[in-house]
C-alpha cells in the first residue's frame, strides 16, 4: 500500500503562495462536472494508485511569491497533480518538466517523486489554465472562464514577472486571454503559438511557447529532452541568467 500523507497540511506547508488565495483555489467547486470527475477518478484508481490517499480537490499554483519566471499548464493529471495535490507531479510530464527546472536553476531538485520531498521552485511559480482535472484533458470554455479570475490574481500581483511560459496551446491561448482582459496591451499581431516561440509582451517581460510534455508528445518524439532543454535555456537567458 502506498504511503499516506495529511495532503491538506503537507501542501498548505510547501506551497508559498499567498495562502488565502491557496484557500480559495482549493476550495473551489464552481464546475460540477470536474467536481465529478476529480473525485470519481479518486474512488476508483486504477491498479498501480489503489490504496493512495487522493487530493480530489483543485491544485493550487506551487511557488516563489516573487517568481520571475511563471509557467502556465493545462490542467492537473487525473492520477498526477490530481492525486498528489502538488502542481505536475505523479506523472511522467511531471519528470521531465522538473528535470529541466533543476538543469537550468529554476528548481533545488530534479524530481519531485512526492508533496513532502522538501522540492523548492527557485524564482519560479508553476499554475495551470484551469486548477481541476477534467476529463479526458479537455476542459470546456466555460471551465477555463470559471477558472480565470485565478490566474489574473496571479497576474496582478506578479511584479517582477520576466517570463511567462507556456506548456501546450491551450495554456497559451489561455494566457493571452488572461492578459487581454486584465487591459494589458496584447502584441500585434496576435503571437501564434509554435514551439519555441517567443513574444514580447511587456517591457522586460516575454511569452514562451513549449509543446506540452505529455506522453502523446514525448512517446511520438514531437517533443524531445533536447528540444524541450532548448526552451529553457531559452527562459533562463530572458530571465537574464
Amino acid at each position: 500500500m502506498a504511503p499516506r500523507f495529511n495532503r491538506a497540511a503537507t501542501i498548505g506547508a510547501l506551497v508559498t503562495v499567498p495562502s488565502d488565495f491557496h484557500s480559495r483555489v482549493t476550495a473551489c467547486r464552481a464546475c460540477p462536472r470536474l467536481v465529478a470527475h476529480r473525485e470519481a477518478v479518486a474512488r476508483e484508481p486504477p491498479r498501480r494508485f489503489r490504496g493512495s490517499e487522493y487530493w480530489a480537490r483543485p491544485v493550487p499554483s506551487l511557488g516563489d511569491e516573487g517568481f520571475r519566471l511563471l509557467i502556465v499548464g493545462l490542467a492537473p493529471a487525473a492520477h498526477g497533480a490530481n492525486r498528489t495535490g502538488r502542481m505536475f507531479t505523479g506523472d511522467r510530464s511531471g519528470e521531465w518538466l522538473y528535470e529541466a527546472l533543476y538543469r537550468f536553476g529554476f528548481s533545488s531538485a530534479p524530481y519531485s517523486p512526492d508533496p513532502g520531498d522538501g522540492l523548492r521552485l527557485l524564482r519560479t511559480r508553476i499554475t495551470a489554465a484551469i486548477h481541476c482535472a477534467p476529463p479526458g484533458n479537455r476542459p470546456t470554455t466555460e471551465e477555463l472562464a470559471a477558472c480565470q479570475p485565478f490566474l489574473e490574481e496571479e497576474l496582478r500581483e506578479a511584479g517582477r514577472l520576466q517570463v511567462v511560459l507556456a506548456l501546450g496551446s491551450i495554456a497559451f491561448r489561455s494566457f493571452l486571454r488572461t492578459w487581454k482582459a486584465l487591459g494589458r496591451a496584447v502584441p500585434t499581431p496576435l503571437p501564434r503559438f509554435g514551439h519555441g516561440a517567443v513574444a514580447r509582451i511587456a517591457s522586460g517581460t516575454h511569452l514562451l511557447a513549449s509543446y506540452h510534455p505529455s506522453q502523446q508528445n514525448t512517446f511520438t518524439g514531437r517533443l524531445t529532452r533536447p528540444m524541450f532543454h532548448e526552451v529553457f535555456a531559452t527562459a533562463r537567458e530572458l530571465c537574464g541568467e
